[in-house]
This record gives C-alpha cells, structure tokens and sequence, in this order.
C-alpha cells in the first residue's frame, strides 16, 4: 500500500524568495521514489506557530501519513522545528531521530548536533530532518526503509502483525 506525504520546509530565506528551496524538491523526489504520493508542500517561515499550523493542517485536515519537515533542527535561536513538532504529536517516536543521528555521525561528528524530533498525531507520522539537502537525504535514507511496517501499524484497526510466521 502506498501511503501520502507532504513535504515542510521551514526557512526563513526560502520563505522570502531569499534562497532556493533544495532539500524540499528532493525529498519529494526521494518520496515519490519510494512509493509515497507527495500530496502538499509548503514552505514556512521559521516561526512556531505558522510549523504548528501545517503540520496540523497536514494531519487533521489532509489525513496526510507521512509529514517530512526540513530545515529548523539546528542551534540557531530560530531553529524551533522541533518545539513545534512536540507541541502538536500525541505520542514521540524516539526511535527514529536516535537512529538518524546515529547514521549521520558515521558521516560526521556533528551528527550529534541534529536536534530532530518524531512523532504521531493521529494517523499521521511527523519527522523532522535538516535542512541541509544533503543531510535531509542521509537522515531520510537511514529510516525510509522502516517506516512502511510503523505505517502499516499506525493505519491498522487493531494491532498489525509484527511477527513472520515460518
């Protein structure tokens, strides 16, 4: 089954027109590749309530599954991705950063500065990745392949089957 996404970019230049918008239009791609229908993207100022407002859009309105933000995750005083993303999920989902940062720091030491979040609103799964076109990518491709099951078990009615029969 495929499911949708949407693609976040949270950028204070992109949104003024200041910068192109790079690490949006790949992870379309990169989305699309994998088999998800990409069916919203925007880009947003850095500002917490106007990230809380798509993300919310995108689950409660949309019913989009997969929600990938970009950009915001950083130490800048406006890098507020994450906040953003905290304040609206249900449930985290630690795994998923934890292993993206772990990835990232077999690239690079500063793999460990990525403040990424994830969580689940809904039936809707929210990840945060960097802004950077070529660290959203690695962060992306550490987790894509797992998420299809965490999809299958958050869109389920019941519990999903987590274990194969021999």
């Amino acid at each position: 089954m495929g499911y949708s996404a949407a693609i976040i970019t949270v950028s204070d230049k992109g949104y003024k027109g200041e910068r192109r918008d790079t690490s949006g239009p790949m992870l379309k791609a990169l989305a699309e590749e994998k088999g998800y229908s990409v069916e919203y993207t925007s880009i947003v100022p850095d500002e917490k309530e106007l990230i809380e407002a798509e993300l919310i859009k995108c689950s409660d309105s949309l019913g989009i599954t997969l929600i990938l933000t970009t950009g915001g995750t950083g130490f800048s005083p406006r890098d507020i991705t994450p906040e953003a993303t905290k304040a609206v999920i249900e449930r985290e989902t630690p795994g998923i950063p934890e292993l993206m940062r772990m990835e990232s720091m077999k690239i690079t030491p500063r793999g460990c500065l990525s403040r990424s979040a994830a969580g689940i609103r809904g039936r809707s799964l929210i990840i945060n990745l960097p802004g950077s076109e070529k660290a959203a990518r690695e962060n992306l491709m550490a987790v894509i392949d797992s998420l299809k099951h965490g999809l299958d078990m958050l869109c389920s009615e019941g519990s999903a089957e987590c274990a194969t029969k021999n």
